[in-house]
């Protein structure tokens, strides 16, 4: 059985601190999401995954843009850079960070939900046939440019949306955090992938090299982040480690 190699102290010297697991959820509205999917170079596969969860043949990993109009924290925009992967049986995503362009909503993410966020600028740029995403570090650089194009209308239940899995310091110790939004999508498309540009290290994990396109969608949708409900430990099987959160 496959399972994550990469090192549990190195994980957690970047993984976020939250002082309770008992956020009450919250809802975003007018949230436009760009999603792509590709497949990454053989040699990451196991090796950026801990212990306690499973890498997929081939590896892929998923940038998520999250462009909300309305949220307690005003509007924000949010890009994910996930690696896909299995938590027991389930498919999941791996967090590896994201760029928030919001202190309070980078500060209301991490502390409620375990998002690993960086201070970044995220521009969404849509068109009628297609739509570009460029996110900047703090100091301006250009850390991800993707693009997806020519866009064909699906049905809002044609989406199928992963849990996240974050890893954070909480008052239960060092663990991976199910996180599973609510997406009501009001409008939804699929369309062709493009990357143009990303830097893997400024991420957080240089091993990432996209090397092919295998989906991209579009949605517009009301998000409702969660109250949490199960952790696990980095370093064990779900099946065995998998705690429900009182």
């Amino acid at each position: 059985m496959y399972t994550g190699t990469k090192s549990v102290d190195q994980l957690a010297s970047r993984a976020p601190t939250m002082a309770s697991l008992d956020a009450a959820p919250v809802t975003l509205e007018h949230v436009e999401i760009v999603t792509v999917v590709y497949e990454v170079a053989a040699h990451a596969n196991e090796a950026v995954l801990p212990p306690g969860l499973h890498p997929t043949m081939p590896p892929v990993m998923t940038w998520s843009v999250w462009r909300c109009g309305d949220s307690p924290w005003g509007p924000f925009a949010m890009a994910q850079a996930r690696i896909e992967c299995r938590s027991g049986m389930r498919p999941r995503g791996f967090l590896v960070s994201a760029a928030v362009d919001s202190d309070d909503a980078a500060a209301a993410l991490t502390e409620g939900w375990g998002y690993a966020c960086r201070p970044g600028t995220v521009t969404v740029d849509r068109s009628y046939d297609r739509a570009s995403v460029r996110v900047a570090g703090a100091d301006g650089t250009s850390i991800l440019e993707i693009e997806v194009v020519d866009p064909v209308t699906l049905r809002t239940g044609d989406i199928q949306w992963i849990a996240n899995m974050h890893l954070a310091h909480t008052p239960m110790g060092l663990r991976l955090i199910q996180v599973d939004p609510d997406v009501e999508v009001h409008r939804a498309e699929r369309a062709r992938p493009r990357v143009v540009a990303f830097d893997a290290a400024a991420w957080g994990e240089p091993l990432l090299e996209p090397v092919y396109p295998v989906a991209a969608s579009l949605a517009r949708a009301s998000v409702t982040l969660p109250k949490l409900r199960y952790v696990c430990a980095p370093d064990q099987l779900a099946f065995f480690s998998t705690e429900v959160i009182a």
